[in-house]
Order: structure tokens, then sequence, then C-alpha cells
């Protein structure tokens, strides 16, 4: 678990506490209150100016590592081969072991992601291993300087290359809890797809998406008739993704009524510019013979 309460004795006012005792700055000492991660005698604890003599507790992110090491390093970053199944960082307290907690333990405490991908979907991951190259990387991805290729293996033949030229909406019906929807109102998204090869019934494709939507390329796959394989949301009964979506949907159940243990979408090579050298770092994982 990334996430563990921890007793810190203030004897003062609680910021420059937080400082002295945690060893971070004025900043972080904040973000913990901000984030309402400080609780005193079990309560949340909002008051940044407070004084107090006594115990507090503050819930901190500490590394437990999963043993995946960077397959890339160098000064300012490090790419991670994240296997599928393991998200990329806690999103509650309850969560288990995620990527985060291999990214500061191997890279430092202030390393952090650049991007995500799918907790379903395998492959690289790049991160700044300073707050400044984080950010410099996640400013690449939004000005569209790092170009991000994916392998899928969708149902049904493929012979052709196609753009997937369709806007992508979040959704905000409660009633339906699929992440996003094809609709003339949502952001502009496009997809390059591919055909590498016929696979029996399935296609492998290469994705290239030329804008960043949350499962655009999955979604995409969907809207064009040629859904990936393993896709556990779009496309399938709702009854089961909605089963899916609460994780409680056995290995079992998944295998019979989608077909496969898990989502045939790989993050297989990364291409950038960064401090004047050009990076292409490519995955060493194998989806096709490891599925």
């Amino acid at each position: 678990m990334g996430f563990l309460f921890q007793k810190v004795t203030i004897n003062g006012r609680l910021i420059p506490e937080l400082v002295n005792n945690l060893g971070i700055t004025y900043k972080e000492a904040q973000k913990f209150v901000d984030r309402k991660r400080v609780y005193y005698k079990g309560k949340i604890l909002t008051d940044k100016k407070a004084m107090l003599n006594d115990e507090i507790e503050i819930i901190m992110f500490k590394s437990i590592p999963t043993g995946n090491k960077p397959i890339f390093e160098v000064q300012e970053f490090g790419v991670f081969d994240k296997p599928s199944g393991i998200a990329v960082h806690p999103k509650n307290l309850s969560d288990e072991q995620t990527l985060l907690d291999d990214v500061k333990y191997y890279l430092g405490s202030n390393a952090n992601l650049a991007h995500r991908i799918d907790k379903e979907t395998s492959g690289l991951v790049l991160c700044g291993k300073t707050k400044q190259d984080e950010i410099n990387l996640k400013k690449m991805f939004e000005e569209k300087k790092i170009q991000k290729y994916y392998l899928a293996v969708v149902k049904g033949h493929l012979k052709e290359k196609i753009v997937i030229d369709k806007p992508i909406l979040k959704n905000k019906n409660i009633d339906i809890k699929v992440k996003v929807l094809i609709d003339e109102k949502g952001k502009k998204s496009i997809t390059e797809i591919t055909p590498i090869k016929i696979i029996g019934e399935n296609t492998l494709v290469e994705a290239k998406p030329l804008t960043g939507r949350q499962h655009q390329i999955r979604v995409h796959l969907f809207e064009i008739g040629h859904p990936i394989v393993g896709e556990p949301i779009y496309g399938v009964n709702f009854e089961v993704a909605d089963k899916y979506l609460d994780g409680k949907l056995s290995l079992a159940e998944r295998i019979q009524h989608i077909g496969h243990y898990r989502l045939l979408l790989h993050s297989h090579k990364i291409e950038f510019e960064y401090k004047g050298i050009k990076y292409i770092i490519i995955s060493k994982y194998d989806m096709i013979k490891n599925s």
C-alpha cells in the first residue's frame, strides 16, 4: 500500500513543525493540509496556522516497490514497462501497490509520472526525476512533442490504414459508468491505425494517437467496429461492464463474458527530444507471446 498513517509530535505552529519534523518544504507542508491528509484527534485538521502541543497523524506516501525497475534511465527521467493489471498511481488509501511505488523507490522521492496509461494497458510510462523535469515533460505531452505508439489486437480483419477522427466527450451521466463517449460536443480526437498482420480472426495493429484523450484508442477502435480483444467496457453487456468497473468481475467471469483475461493494448514505443537529445524508447515486452 502506498499510503500510511505517520504520527508526528507538534510543539508549536503546524506548518513550520511539519517542515522541521518531515524535512519537507513549506509548500509541501501546506499541500498536506490542503489535501486533507492531516488528522488531529481523529478529525481532519484544516487550520494551517494551528498552534499545537500534541501528537497528530499524517497520511504519507511510502514506496513499497513491486520490483519493476526502469528499463531506461538518464539524469532527467526514467521509463518503466508497466504490466497490465497494475495502476499507475493510487486513487484512494485502500489501493494496493501501484507503479508510483516503483517510480519513487528507483528514481527518488521527487520523481513522478509525466503521463498515465490505463490499469488494463501495459507498456511504457515516462517519469520525470525532479519536479521541473516532470513539468517539462508534461508540457511536451500537451504540446504534442512526445509521440506514443501502441500495439493492439483487435477483433476482425483490418487490412488498410485508417485515420479515426471522432470527438470524445467525458461522460457525466452517473447512470452510465463508462468513462467517455463519442459525441459531437466532445473534444477533437484523432488516432492513426495501421494494420500489421492478421492473427486468426483478429488483427494486430499499431495505434498512433495524435491527441491525448482518456480511453481514446479503446473507444475509437470500438466505434469503427474493431474493439480491442479483452475490452471490458466498450461494446460489452452493460451488466458485465458495471460489474467489472465495480471490481466484482471474477477472472472466470471475465474470460467467459469478455474472452480474455486482459486488454490486449500495449504502449510499445515513445519518441521525443529532450534537452537536445533524441530518444526512441521501445518496450521489450512481447504482448502477443505473453497473451
